[in-house]
C-alpha cells in the first residue's frame, strides 16, 4: 500500500470524522501496521499539502495535518460512494451512488484541445472518479451534470462543450460497451475471492463464525478492505439499476464489503483513538 493512498484512506475512514486532523506522530503510528514506514509517511504529507489536499496545523503543541476544505469535499463524496449513503447517512439503493437521481440523459463533454499524454492521464483520472468515461481522446461521457467537472477542467485550463442526450434505446448496450461492464464485473468477482482470503486468513476460521481479531489487526484488515474496495471509485460509475447487468457482480461484492467494514469497525475505531490519545 503506498503510502498517499494510506493516508487519503486514514483521513477518508476514520480522521474525517476525529476532527480531520491529526499529529504526525499518530500518522506514523497508525501506517505502521500497513507496513508503511515514517521516512515514506513525512514524504506522502509534504507531497500532499503542496497538492492542496493537506495543511499543517499544530495540535497540543505537536506538528500536524488537517484536511483543507477541498479535501473534505471530496473524502465526503468518496465517503458516500465507497458506503453507498445519502448526504444524511441513510443508506441508498444500489447504482444510486451518485448525487440525485438519473435523468435518462447522457451528459457529453468534448475537448476544444486534447491536452499532452502526461496531462490526459491525469485529467482521465479525475473523470473517472466522476463516473465518466471517455468515448475517444476528446470526448468523456457521464451520467450527471457535475458540477466538479467543470472545476477539474478549470484547474487544468482545459476548455471543453458540454451537450446533453436522451438515452436510446440502446442504452444497456451502450452502457455495458462504455463502463466495460463485462471487465468490471470479473473485476469484483476477483475482488470477492481475495476479500474473502483476507478476512478468513485475519480471523483463522471461515468468515462470518463470529472470531473477533485484535484492535490492530482489525483496524489493519479494514484499512486493505477499503483500500481496495476504493479503487473501484475509478472504475465504477454507479449505473442505476435498469443499466446493470441481471445478477451483478458489484451488489454480491458491495454486501460482502459492508458487512465486514462494518463489523471491523468497532475494533478499528478503537486501535485509531488509542493512537490519536497517545501522542
Amino acid at each position: 500500500m503506498h503510502a498517499r493512498s494510506a493516508l487519503f484512506d486514514l483521513y477518508g475512514d476514520h480522521l474525517r470524522a476525529r476532527g480531520a486532523q491529526a499529529p504526525v506522530a499518530a500518522l506514523v503510528r497508525l501506517l505502521a501496521p500497513l507496513g508503511v514506514h515514517p521516512p515514506a509517511v513525512r514524504t506522502a504529507v509534504s507531497r500532499m499539502v503542496r497538492q492542496g489536499w493537506l495543511e499543517p496545523v499544530r495540535l497540543d503543541g505537536q506538528p500536524g495535518y488537517a484536511l483543507t476544505a477541498r479535501a473534505r469535499r471530496r473524502l465526503d463524496d468518496a465517503a458516500a460512494r465507497i458506503y453507498r449513503t445519502a448526504p444524511d447517512g441513510t443508506p441508498m439503493a444500489t447504482g444510486a451512488e451518485g448525487p440525485g437521481d438519473w435523468d435518462r440523459h447522457w451528459h457529453l463533454g468534448i475537448l476544444r484541445e486534447v491536452p499532452n499524454a502526461r496531462r490526459r492521464e491525469q485529467l482521465a483520472s479525475q473523470l473517472a472518479f466522476l463516473g465518466w468515461a471517455p468515448l475517444s481522446d476528446g470526448a468523456w461521457v457521464g451520467l450527471r451534470n457535475d458540477a466538479e467537472v467543470d472545476q477539474i477542467l478549470g484547474i487544468e485550463d482545459i476548455a471543453a462543450d458540454r451537450f446533453r442526450a436522451p438515452v436510446g434505446e440502446d442504452a444497456v448496450e451502450f452502457a455495458r460497451r462504455v463502463w466495460k461492464l463485462d471487465e468490471l464485473g470479473a473485476s469484483y468477482d476477483a475482488w470477492l475471492i481475495e476479500a474473502k482470503a483476507l478476512v478468513d486468513a485475519a480471523a483463522g476460521v471461515p468468515a462470518g463464525a463470529g472470531d473477533a481479531p485484535g484492535d490492530e489487526q482489525a483496524f489493519a484488515v479494514r484499512s486493505e478492505l477499503v483500500h481496495e474496495w476504493r479503487k473501484f471509485l475509478f472504475r465504477d460509475p454507479g449505473l442505476p439499476d435498469e443499466l446493470l447487468p441481471t445478477d451483478w457482480a458489484g451488489t454480491k461484492a458491495a454486501a460482502f464489503f459492508d458487512f465486514h467494514a462494518e463489523r471491523l469497525a468497532p475494533a478499528a475505531g478503537r486501535f485509531v483513538d488509542s493512537c490519536l490519545a497517545n501522542t
